[in-house]
C-alpha cells in the first residue's frame, strides 16, 4: 500500500540526507540549526516509572541419583 504522505517524507529525508553526503554528524547539526532558527516547541515528558520485578521461585533442585 503507497501512501503519499509517507512517501513524501521519505523523499524528504533522502534529500537531505543526499545534501550531507548521508553524513549523519552533518545531518544532526543541520537539525540543531534548524531547531534553533525556527524556535520549534519541545515536548518533555517524564520517565514512566516501571513496577519492580519480583524474583521468581528457583527451581527445586534435580536429585542425582
Amino acid at each position: 500500500m503507497e501512501d503519499p504522505i509517507v512517501e513524501e517524507i521519505r523523499r524528504y529525508r533522502e534529500e537531505h540526507a543526499a545534501r550531507f553526503n548521508y553524513d549523519l554528524d552533518l545531518i544532526f547539526a543541520d537539525f540543531k540549526r534548524l531547531e534553533a532558527e525556527r524556535n520549534w516547541p519541545r515536548v518533555s515528558r517524564s520517565p514512566k516509572r516501571i513496577a519492580p520485578v519480583q524474583p521468581a521461585e528457583p527451581l527445586p533442585l534435580a536429585k542425582a541419583g
